[in-house]
C-alpha cells in the first residue's frame, strides 16, 4: 500500500510538471499526424521556421528522428528536418538522460508514455521513469529533465551522433561523420561542435556548434573519445573521433533538471550567445508560452468558422503549421559570407514546395515569402546559382528544373513588394543559359546544352521527361518577370520556350483509350519503343517503354529514370502554364475528360506526387469546376485523417500538408500565376485577415452534405460567374459567396481559368 501511495504520488507530481494544452488556434494543431507511415513529419516543438528542432531519434535511421514505441529512444538530437524522403540529414548534438553510472555510452531507453503538442513534445522513459519535456526558442532548445525522487540525475551529452549513418564510407545520400569536440567549460557549461557532411543533398561538411547549460551543477563527469572513457578530463579535442560527456548532477537539489542548448552553425561562443540573447531564464512554461504565442500569430491568420467539426480544423491547422517548419531561417548564422540579407537553408526542395507550400507562405505571411525569394536571390549573388534545393549550406539536389524561377515569377505575379525583379531575372537567366557543369544534381539545368539545341532533353539524360516539362514551366515563369519588366526580346523568347513540353509529346501514342503522351525521344529525333534497363557495366538489356513503366529494377539508380518518381500518365497532365494547348494535343474536351476519369478510375493517379497536385483540379478548363471538387473530395476522404498515417505520402517539408489545406478551404493556387482557382471548400466559412486590417471571406451558403456544388457565386455583392479568383481581390479584402446546391449548375462553365499560352 505505502508503495502504491509513493507511486501515485510521483505521478500526480508529474502530471502537475506537464504543461496546460495549448489554446487558440493551437489547440488543433496535432504534430503526430502523418509521423508514421509514409508523411515522415518532425513530432518535436519549433518555432516558425525555426532553426533548432528539437525531437526524439530511435536510432540513427528516420528522417525525422522518429519512430513509433516500443522503438528505444536513442537520445534527443537539435537539429532535424520534416517530412523529408531520401536520406537523412542532421539529427545533431544528442542529449539523453539515464540514472546509471558513468561507464557505459548506450543509454536508450524505451517510453513508457509520449505527448506531442504545439511548441511541445514529452516522455516519460522506462525503467528510470525520468519525465522528458521539451520546448524551444528560435535557436535555443528547452529541456526539463525531471528523475524520480532519490535517483542519481546523469546526462549523455554526445557530438558525434547524426542520421543516416552507414558503415559504407561514402554511401550515396548517407551522412558521414568528420569530426566533434567537446569540453566542460564549468559545473553548468558544456560546448562543442559536431561536423558532419552527407545526406541526402551529398553535400560538403557543416559544423553545428552548440553550448549546453545547466540549472544544477555537474558534481562528476566522464568524457569520451571514439570508445574510451576519460573520467574528469575536461576537454576532447577534435581528432576525427566521436567524443560525447556523461554528466552526474549534485546531490540534494530539486528532482529536475533544465538545460537550454543553444545552437549556432559560426562558432560555440556564438551558441553561447544565442541562449542569453532567447532563453535569459529558467521559466519552462514561459518559454513554451512565448512559442505557442509566436505560433499563435500566424495560425489565426486565417479563421475557419468556430462550428467546424474538430477533425477538420485539426487537419487544416496542422497542416498549416507543417507547412512553416520549412525552409529554416537562418540569417546571421551563415558560415559562408556576411551581409544584411536574409539568409535561409534547407530548402529540401523547392520541386516539391513551388506548387503549393510557398504560395500558402505567401498567403499566410507574404513578408516571410519575400525574405524566402531574397535569400535564394543572396545565394545566387554568392554562388552563381539558385538552389532548387539546399541543406546544410550547400545546394543540392536538383530533381527536375530551376524551380527559384516559380517562386520569383509567382512573387511577382502576385505583386510582392521589397524584392529586386531585375536581379530576379538575371538569376533566372542564369540558371536558363548557363550549364551547372560536374554535378548536375547540384544546381542548375541539367542537360541544358541539349535542351536549348533541341527544344527537348534526350533520352539517355536522366530525368529527360520531367526536366523537359519542368524547364518549359520555368521557362514560362522566365517570361513572366521578363514581359512585366518590359524585357521584350527575353519575353518573346522564353514565351515560346515554354511550349517546349509539345516537343517530347508523341501525338499518336495511345493507352488505355487516352492518346498522346510525353515519352523519350532520342537527339536524333527518334521515339523509342524500349529504352535501356538501368547502367549496368555487365548487363545492358533493353525493355519496352509504356506511359505506365516506372523504371526501378535492382540495379537502377532511382534516381535516372526518364521521370522522376511517377509514370507518363501522371507526368503528361503536367503542363500548369498551358492547359487549353494540353487539352487540344490530348484531342480535344471529350477526349480529354475521358482520359482524367480514366486516371482517376484505374488508380493512376497518385496524390503523395507533386507533379500531380494539379491533376484533379484540370476539369476546371474543361467548364467543369463540379467534376475537380468531386475528385478532390474524394481524394481527401480517402487519402487525409487525423491519425498518425494521416497523410498519404512524405509531407516534404510541408507540399502534402499545403495542399491539404488550401482544398478544405475551396482554393487552389497555379503557382508562378497571379490566381487561385475555386472548389467546392469543406468549410461552411474562412476568413483570411491580410495585412492592414483587409479581411477576406469565403461563406459557402447552404453548406451541407446534401449540397455539394457551387451553383452561384457573388464577389463583393456582384455576380461572380467564375471558378477562379486573383490574388489581389484576397488581399484587397472583401467577401466571396458561394451558393450551394445538390447539382451542378452553369456556374465556372463559360468564362474559363486563364491560358499561360496567351501571355
Amino acid at each position: 500500500m505505502r508503495f502504491g501511495k509513493l507511486v501515485l504520488l510521483a505521478a500526480g507530481l508529474l502530471g502537475r510538471l506537464a504543461p496546460a494544452a495549448a489554446q487558440g488556434y493551437g489547440r488543433y494543431v496535432d504534430p503526430m499526424i502523418g509521423s508514421e507511415g509514409l508523411g515522415r513529419v518532425f513530432v518535436g516543438p519549433s518555432c516558425p521556421f525555426g532553426l533548432v528542432k528539437p525531437g526524439p531519434d530511435c536510432t540513427s535511421s528516420p528522417n525525422s528522428g522518429w519512430l513509433p514505441m516500443p522503438a528505444p529512444v536513442t537520445g534527443f538530437a537539435q537539429v532535424h528536418v520534416s517530412g523529408t524522403g531520401g536520406g537523412p540529414k542532421y539529427g545533431n548534438v544528442l542529449l539523453m538522460p539515464f540514472s546509471g553510472p558513468l561507464d557505459r555510452l548506450d543509454q536508450a531507453a524505451p517510453r513508457e508514455t509520449e505527448r506531442a503538442a504545439l511548441g511541445y513534445y514529452g516522455a516519460r522513459l522506462k525503467p528510470s521513469g525520468i519525465q522528458v519535456d521539451v520546448t524551444a526558442a528560435e535557436k535555443v532548445s528547452f529541456y526539463r529533465f525531471t528523475y524520480p525522487a532519490h535517483q542519481p540525475r546523469a546526462l549523455k551529452i554526445d557530438a558525434g551522433f547524426f542520421l543516416g549513418e552507414e558503415p559504407e564510407p561514402d554511401a550515396r545520400e548517407a551522412q558521414q561523420f568528420v569530426g566533434s569536440e567537446i569540453e566542460v567549460v564549468s559545473p553548468t557549461e558544456i560546448r562543442g561542435y559536431s561536423r558532419i557532411r552527407g545526406g541526402w543533398n551529398n553535400g560538403p561538411a557543416y559544423t553545428v556548434y552548440f553550448a549546453a547549460v545547466f540549472d544544477a551543477p555537474v558534481a562528476s563527469f566522464v568524457t569520451w573519445k571514439g570508445a574510451t572513457l576519460y573520467p574528469g578530463q575536461q576537454e576532447q579535442p577534435d581528432s576525427g573521433e566521436k567524443t560525447g560527456a556523461l554528466l552526474r548532477f549534485a546531490d540534494g537539489g530539486p528532482d529536475s533538471v533544465k538545460v537550454k542548448v543553444g545552437i549556432s552553425f559560426l562558432s560555440a561562443a556564438r551558441a553561447r550567445a544565442n541562449v542569453a540573447a532567447e532563453v535569459p531564464g529558467w521559466d519552462f512554461g514561459q518559454v513554451l508560452g512565448q512559442l505557442r504565442a509566436r505560433w499563435e500569430g500566424l495560425l489565426g491568420r486565417i479563421a475557419l468558422d468556430p462550428a467546424t467539426p474538430p477533425d477538420q480544423q485539426k487537419l487544416f491547422y496542422t497542416g498549416l503549421y507543417h507547412t512553416l517548419l520549412m525552409p529554416v531561417d537562418r540569417s546571421g548564422e551563415n558560415p559562408l559570407w556576411n551581409g544584411p540579407q536574409p539568409y535561409y537553408d534547407d530548402f529540401y526542395a523547392i520541386w516539391d514546395t513551388f506548387r503549393s507550400s510557398n504560395p500558402l507562405i505567401t498567403l499566410l505571411a507574404p513578408e516571410r515569402e519575400v525574405a524566402i525569394v531574397n535569400a535564394l536571390l543572396n545565394i545566387y549573388q554568392h554562388e552563381g546559382y539558385l538552389p532548387d534545393a539546399r541543406s546544410g549550406n550547400a545546394n543540392g539536389r536538383t530533381q527536375g528544373g530551376s524551380h527559384a524561377e516559380v517562386l520569383i515569377a509567382d512573387a511577382y505575379a502576385k505583386g510582392l513588394p521589397g524584392i529586386d525583379y531585375p536581379q530576379g531575372l538575371a538569376a533566372m537567366l542564369h540558371d536558363a543559359t548557363v550549364p551547372p557543369g560536374g554535378n548536375e544534381e547540384k544546381e542548375g539545368r541539367g542537360g541544358l546544352l541539349d535542351y536549348r539545341r533541341l527544344g527537348y532533353v534526350p533520352s539517355g539524360v536522366v530525368r529527360a521527361g520531367n526536366r523537359t516539362l519542368d524547364y518549359a514551366y520555368d521557362d514560362y515563369c522566365i517570361a513572366v518577370v521578363a514581359k512585366g519588366l518590359g524585357e521584350t526580346a527575353t519575353y518573346e523568347q522564353y514565351r515560346r520556350q515554354a511550349g517546349n513540353w509539345q516537343n517530347l509529346w508523341r501525338a499518336g501514342y495511345r493507352d488505355h483509350g487516352a492518346t498522346g503522351f510525353i515519352m523519350p525521344r532520342d537527339a536524333a529525333g527518334r521515339w523509342l519503343d524500349s529504352i535501356p534497363y538501368g547502367t549496368s557495366n555487365i548487363q545492358k538489356p533493353y525493355f519496352p517503354y509504356t506511359p505506365l513503366t516506372r523504371e526501378y529494377p535492382w540495379y537502377v539508380c532511382h534516381w535516372c529514370g526518364f521521370f522522376y518518381e511517377a509514370t507518363s500518365w501522371e507526368y503528361s497532365l503536367s503542363v500548369p502554364h498551358q492547359v487549353p494547348a494540353l487539352i487540344a494535343r490530348a484531342g480535344g474536351p471529350a477526349a480529354f475528360r475521358a482520359r482524367l476519369d480514366t486516371l482517376f478510375a484505374r488508380k493512376y493517379y497518385n496524390v503523395a506526387n507533386e507533379p500531380s497536385f494539379l491533376t484533379p483540379s484540370l476539369y476546371h478548363w474543361l467548364g467543369r469546376p463540379d467534376l475537380s471538387s468531386q475528385r478532390i473530395h474524394q481524394i481527401i476522404d480517402k487519402s487525409f485523417n487525423t491519425t498518425h498515417f494521416g497523410l498519404p505520402g512524405n509531407d516534404d517539408s510541408g507540399a502534402m500538408s499545403s495542399w491539404l489545406a488550401f482544398q478544405l478551404l475551396g482554393l487552389y493556387p497555379n503557382a508562378g500565376q497571379s490566381y487561385y482557382l475555386l472548389n467546392a471548400p469543406l468549410v461552411r466559412q474562412s476568413v483570411l485577415h491580410q495585412p492592414g486590417g483587409r479581411d477576406f471571406t469565403i461563406t459557402a451558403r447552404n453548406f451541407s452534405p446534401a449540397n455539394p456544388y457551387v451553383v452561384a457565386a457573388r464577389l463583393n455583392g456582384k455576380p461572380f460567374p467564375q471558378a477562379w479568383i486573383e490574388h489581389r481581390d484576397l488581399v484587397r479584402g472583401g467577401t466571396l459567396v458561394l451558393e450551394m446546391g445538390p447539382r451542378p449548375a452553369a456556374w465556372g462553365t463559360k468564362i474559363l481559368p486563364p491560358d499561360g499560352g496567351t501571355l
